[in-house]
């Protein structure tokens, strides 16, 4: 089949039934200002639920596997052959946008939806996900419901990652009806799929700038997350004087500074060093703070300079500490490396960007993702769409629907091209 043959046979994406779709989603979500949707949460159920329902509806087979993880197929002409999938995750940072993964999932449901109504002939079964826990809001680890898809994590993993109120993610998953001992269930199986092309927002401000509709991305940043706990000594603002202080704040200051310095080295050109999160206790103006608990975001397209840059803070955060008077306590919350996207998979979406007239870009992603994980047992290709002024994670995050229409357009399209070259490739031939 070529692919004027495929753009011929399909009906173009609706954007307003895209924004109608995002809407509904946004809907779900704890307070008005923004979304709030964390992982492994009742409300987080609730979006799965929405997104199972409607391709249910579609008559499409759906199911839910023991991370969290849901699913919907449309079957191919050919029963026993691997899965070509397609999705994003349903879960939000807090005061998120409604952009963020969730363009991704629409995305997926709008090409169900037009497979189905024009009764669109496959080979492969087309399998639709929507993944739990990408986001690393809560348990300090990013894309856990695609880290056990691809078996990353185990049922003892789950015990040691905990919330901010101390709630372990086993026992999230339990509080929402889902069975984390038997978290080995979903994992896939190479055999069982074929390759996956996830659709997501930039998150950064490339493709505004450049004018370009859509771009696909060659290769992920890793990340390094870890916790930094000072121990000062808390006192009377009042009556303890400057020289004699433990100020286990002052400590933090210096440590996220030292962050910023080190990353905008020109040694550390392309480095992204952050602060995120900040905790103080006992948490009074008139009290000199005590304890100091810094959470930090190290990410790099260079996997060596990724982990160089975590040991430079580290070791300068333990020189600032025993200057101070402050001890320090570190705690590794996630570690993950640099994925290189595979090229035989790029190269397909942006041949069908050709035949299709649709302008797009190369780039890097400087943030995590479902496909990053999943790579290490199926194929994974990404589109992204523009973000308005590059926004992200924060309630003003925008993408228009006309431009997540182009990019759904090019979805559908990527995936009935790869439907057909699948057919004729070598395992071999996948897995450059």
């Amino acid at each position: 089949m070529s692919l004027d043959t495929l753009d011929n046979a399909l009906p173009s994406a609706d954007a307003s039934r895209l924004a109608a779709l995002l809407a509904q989603f946004a809907e779900i979500s704890e307070g008005t200002d923004g979304v709030t949707r964390l992982a492994y949460t009742p409300l987080e159920r609730s979006a799965h639920r929405m997104f199972t329902d409607q391709l249910a509806a579609l008559g499409l087979r759906t199911w839910t596997d023991a991370a969290g993880n849901s699913y919907a197929e449309r079957p191919g002409e050919a029963r026993s052959a691997p899965a070509i999938g397609t999705g994003s995750h349903l879960d939000s940072v807090p005061r998120a946008g409604r952009f963020d993964g969730i363009a991704g999932v629409v995305a997926a449901m709008e090409v169900a939806r037009f497979l189905v109504e024009a009764d669109v002939h496959h080979t492969h079964p087309i399998r639709f996900v929507a993944f739990a826990g990408e986001e690393g809001a809560r348990f300090g680890q990013a894309c856990t419901g695609s880290r056990i898809a691809a078996g990353l994590l185990g049922p003892s993993d789950l015990a040691e990652r905990r919330d901010v109120h101390g709630v372990s993610l086993a026992e999230a998953m339990r509080a929402v009806g889902l069975d984390p001992s038997r978290i080995t269930e979903a994992r896939w199986r190479a055999d069982d799929w074929a390759a996956f092309v996830e659709l997501h927002i930039e998150q950064g401000g490339v493709l505004e700038a450049q004018g370009v509709p859509v771009g696909i991305v060659d290769l992920i940043s890793g990340s390094t997350r870890f916790r930094l706990d000072l121990h000062g000594r808390a006192s009377h603002t009042g009556g303890t004087p400057m020289h004699q202080r433990a100020d286990a704040m002052t400590a933090a200051a210096e440590i996220t500074l030292l962050a910023e310095r080190i990353a905008t080295d020109p040694r550390h050109h392309g480095t992204r060093a952050t602060v995120g999160r900040l905790e103080l206790e006992p948490g009074s103006i008139t009290t000199i703070p005590g304890e100091a608990r810094l959470y930090v975001d190290i990410r790099d397209v260079d996997s060596d300079r990724q982990r160089s840059t975590a040991t430079e803070l580290i070791h300068g955060a333990r020189a600032i500490c025993e200057r101070r008077g402050v001890s320090l306590d570190i705690g590794l919350l996630g570690d993950a490396s640099p994925v290189v996207l595979p090229i035989w998979l790029r190269r397909r979406i942006a041949e069908v960007c050709t035949a299709t007239g649709t302008a797009y870009r190369v780039l890097p992603s400087g943030a995590s993702h479902d496909s990053q994980m999943i790579n290490k047992v199926v194929p994974a290709g990404m589109i992204f769409v523009p973000s308005r002024a590059g926004l992200s994670h924060v309630p003003e995050e925008w993408t228009s629907s006309t431009d997540l229409a182009v990019g759904t357009d090019l979805l559908a399209r990527s995936l009935l091209a790869l439907d057909h070259e699948l057919a004729a490739m070598s395992p071999a031939e996948r897995s450059c």
